[in-house]
């Protein structure tokens, strides 16, 4: 059939099994825009606040589904206001397909109206990249970017449409998805060499990314740690892919992970890294972690073995299937020994906190009390991201989303707005700091607009927490540009743009208002004012190694 450049980019998106996208019209995609509305009863359009917003959602909605998120932007501005968001979902491998359109053909390349090279701008930010100069190219290009997104280590593909493709007619022709089948290179020998460390261990910990999310690798890993008889720590990227009330879990690792992670992993014999990256944040001084240990490293990107830490052996493949194949050659272990010492650690460095005044522990526990642990937790960046990766216990996959390579202040809620619309009947709440707050509140507006019950938390204690605690630490407490002692009132903003809003200065009034936000079913921005000098402990300095972990009383 003969379609435009317009609806035969609304099929391919059909075909790809889309039924929402994030995005902001302009001029060179108007064409889109004017083809999305015939279409909008099968493919729904959230018009968001900004176009790093319609990124954030997008990347929130994959995340949580485990699709393939879809934002749209225009020319110029419009397609460079997605670089971030796009950034976001590279760094933490989120499968995310960006479309923009471009100035005609002719006026490509001679500086015309919001004309910007956005193809390359984010070529080093994507998997990949096209820009569509032949309407006869259009459809394929958009199955290849869907293909690129959501296969082997997923990430972010970008298009790049000029507006005269998207006038431009030809024939198109229906074309069913092809999925590739999943599959692991790792040889025979290999696998057999990882069982035979792990059958000569002692001492086995578990340690686990966000790949063991991304593969759906949850059932597993939680056999493969009961059949090695092995505690498992976490990284921000791993949460809920193993279960935060099992006796095995022993928190997150590094910088600010548990003393229990930190000096059981300085502790092991075995490290077994699953679908991780060895980040610096979770490394601290390369030369010293896990020194004592043989490392077994298992990933689906063959680039990420022995770029950060060497492995003695390593399996290259999809998470689920290695593990699988791994699982049915391994015999049951014994470290009741190992696991005892793991349980003495639990019991001498508990999480703790000053329980005396209201602080950002006590309101991530109760939000895990009042959601039984069953809510969707999205957040920001900072000292309360931290807090809601410490204190509130991920049972499920796909229940933690923060942006964690990137440190994107600003992410969590147009990624609590995409995860609800994924997942709508989940409960959604984001975590936000007063600093990261103020980035991307205008997309409260979004919320309300569309009625999308999120409950957005809003940790206020007046600075930037994460930056303060630093200078307080390490820069002899000069607060230079950390402190927001402004007059901004986030309730009467949320008011302002159609939210329901709590304020909440004492620990009573928590539960309270968490169970009528959740009650309202409507957008809600519960805010709650804590002391500006609560600090996140654990702790481990930039470049230390792991072991040298400290909290509040060591100092």
């Amino acid at each position: 059939m003969q379609l435009n450049g317009s609806e035969i980019v609304v099929e391919c998106l059909k075909e790809q099994g889309v039924d929402t996208v994030f995005g902001y019209p302009g001029g060179t995609i108007l064409n889109i825009y004017d083809t999305l509305y015939k279409h909008s009863d099968e493919i729904r359009h959230i018009l968001t606040s900004h176009e790093q917003g319609a990124a954030h959602a997008a990347d929130g909605y994959a995340r949580a589904t485990g699709k393939v998120g879809v934002c749209l932007a225009t020319s110029g501005p419009g397609a460079t206001n997605l670089v971030t968001g796009i950034a976001t979902a590279y760094m933490d491998s989120v499968p995310v397909v960006a479309i923009t359109a471009n100035v005609t053909l002719p006026m490509l390349g001679k500086d015309s109206f919001q004309e910007v090279d956005i193809a390359g701008v984010t070529m080093p930010i994507t998997k990949h990249g096209y820009i569509v100069k032949n309407v006869e190219e259009l459809a394929d290009t958009i199955r290849r970017a869907f293909t690129i997104a959501r296969s082997g280590r997923p990430g972010p593909v970008l298009v790049d449409i000029t507006k005269d493709v998207t006038a431009a007619v030809c024939e198109y022709v229906p074309k069913p998805v092809e999925v590739e089948p999943r599959t692991y290179r790792c040889t025979e020998e290999e696998i057999d060499q990882v069982a035979e460390y792990i059958r000569a261990a002692k001492k086995p910990y578990i340690y686990l990314g966000g790949g063991a999310v991304a593969s759906d690798a949850c059932e597993e890993v939680a056999a493969f740690a009961e059949l090695i008889d092995a505690p498992v720590c976490d990284t921000l990227m791993g949460k809920g892919a193993f279960d935060g009330r099992s006796e095995r879990y022993t928190g997150m690792i590094g910088m600010h992970g548990t003393k229990t992670s930190n000096l059981g992993v300085s502790q092991c014999d075995l490290l077994i890294a699953l679908g991780a990256r060895f980040s610096d944040r979770v490394i601290g001084n390369p030369k010293k972690f896990a020194e004592n240990a043989r490392i077994i490293h298992m990933d689906i990107d063959a680039a990420e073995i022995n770029k950060n830490i060497r492995a003695d052996a390593s399996l290259v493949g999809d998470l689920k299937l290695v593990l699988q194949e791994l699982n049915r050659r391994l015999e049951k272990q014994e470290h009741s020994d190992w696991m005892k010492t793991i349980a003495d650690l639990k019991t001498k460095y508990p999480l703790k906190y000053d329980d005396s005044q209201l602080s950002c522990p006590y309101v991530i526990e109760a939000i895990d009390r009042v959601t039984k642990g069953e809510a969707l937790i999205t957040t920001d960046v900072g000292q309360h991201q931290m807090w809601a990766a410490q204190y509130y216990r991920y049972t499920k996959p796909r229940t933690f989303l923060s942006s964690g390579g990137l440190g994107t202040m600003g992410y969590g809620l147009g990624a609590c707005i995409g995860a609800q619309l994924g997942q709508p009947d989940k409960l959604c709440i984001n975590i936000a700091g007063d600093g990261c707050f103020r980035m991307n509140m205008n997309e409260l507006a979004t919320a309300s607009r569309y009625h999308i019950p999120i409950i957005q938390v809003v940790i206020n204690n007046h600075v930037l927490g994460m930056v303060r605690q630093w200078q307080t630490l390490f820069y002899g407490k000069r607060y230079s540009q950390t402190v927001l002692s402004d007059k901004v009132d986030f309730c009467k903003v949320a008011e302002g743009l159609g939210c329901e809003a709590i304020r909440v200065t004492r620990k009573e009034e928590v539960e309270p208002a968490i169970e009528k936000a959740i009650a309202l079913k409507a957008p809600v921005l519960i805010e709650c004012i804590i002391p500006e000098d609560d600090k996140v402990f654990p702790m481990v300095p930039a470049g230390a190694p792991i072991a040298e972990v400290f909290d509040g009383d060591d100092l």
